[in-house]
């Protein structure tokens, strides 16, 4: 298969600054009324952040320990011969790299050291919340989704390859330096991108065991209907992308120093909890029902979870519908509670 298949693949949506400024009544709305991906060119391109690493690597870094303050973080090391890809070992019984933890000064100063140097190994950090470990930041370079309440963390490191996975909350990514190759797929591909376990993963989301440099069709051949389906974007200093909740994506950072700050949000309150957790427990309780079964159990979750219509309880009183009807906060702890009480039997 032709190792540059992504460069056949057609890009997202991409607008300009002041096109979305016309389109729209700021970024919030311009976001949360999507259900694709979206590159907004040069959103960030006035932030300090990306002005300073415009002046090259030491500036950057000299930039971000303006506001440090000491803090250690996870360290990801991977030898040069895994050429950015952070996977599992040939055994699949562990992992192609190690962590660590190091002041975030020191591993600037790895980044800096080596930045180089062709054949320099990976070092990576990621997922870090920014306002733990650089109080400040993100207040000297602001983004307009406060309404959102969105957590911000960074993702800095040499080049790197970070497998297919999706994530359940809205993710707008920010490129402040390098430079970043995102593959997108829409959530219907699930099935074509080979995922691996979900209970043993190198960061804590399944990701696609395909190895995007090389495909191999023979050993994955349903891959190739997802390329049919796949975006491909390269972000430059200043630009954005919106990633919508599930949405599939690989990331790879081709630079001596790659750093992204993202946001996260979701539609809902966090006391709802993590819908991921009704997957695994389908998996336990459901998958290995017989087959009339499970339909009839699919037939259940599209009535009660997945139908849109709003009227279809209205037949039971408002103040016995429960987790039926609109749930504010006392009623998800209640059935919280009642459910971890089922869960022990």
């Amino acid at each position: 298969m032709d190792k540059m298949w992504q460069r056949h693949c057609p890009s997202p949506e991409t607008v300009t600054l002041s096109e979305m400024a016309c389109a729209y009544d700021g970024l919030v709305a311009c976001l949360t009324q999507r259900d694709q991906p979206l590159v907004i060119k040069q959103l960030v391109s006035e932030w300090p952040l990306v002005q300073a690493a415009r002046m090259g690597n030491e500036s950057l870094c000299e930039y971000l320990l303006k506001y440090d303050r000491g803090a250690v973080v996870d360290a990801i090391r991977l030898p040069a011969s895994a050429d950015g890809r952070m996977f599992y070992n040939d055994d699949m019984n562990g992992f192609n790299f190690t962590r660590a933890k190091m002041p975030f000064k020191n591993a600037l100063a790895a980044l800096l050291s080596q930045q180089h140097d062709a054949m320099a190994d990976t070092l990576y950090v990621g997922s870090t919340t920014v306002d733990t470990c650089l109080p400040g930041l993100l207040e000297t370079n602001k983004i307009a989704l406060a309404s959102l309440n969105p957590l911000g963390t960074l993702w800095i490191g040499n080049k790197s390859r970070i497998a297919a996975h999706y994530d359940a909350p809205d993710n707008l990514i920010c490129v402040a330096s390098g430079k970043r190759r995102v593959t997108l797929f829409p959530p219907s591909q699930t099935k074509n991108l080979y995922v691996g376990p979900l209970h043993f993963t190198p960061a804590g989301q399944a990701i696609s065991m395909v190895d995007f440099s090389e495909p191999d069709l023979k050993q994955y051949p349903r891959f190739e209907r997802a390329i049919e389906h796949a975006l491909v974007v390269e972000l430059l200093p200043g630009d954005a992308l919106y990633i919508p909740s599930m949405w599939w994506h690989h990331i790879e950072g081709t630079e001596s120093i790659n750093l992204l700050i993202n946001y996260w949000w979701r539609d809902v309150p966090a006391y709802i909890g993590r819908s991921e957790n009704v997957l695994y427990h389908a998996l336990l309780t459901l998958k290995q029902l017989p087959e009339p079964q499970r339909e009839a159990w699919r037939a259940l979750f599209d009535f009660y979870v997945f139908d849109s219509d709003g009227a279809r309880f209205n037949h039971i009183p408002l103040s016995k519908q429960g987790p039926l009807g609109e749930l504010d906060e006392n009623t998800v702890r209640q059935f919280k509670a009642w459910l971890v009480n089922n869960l022990k039997h």
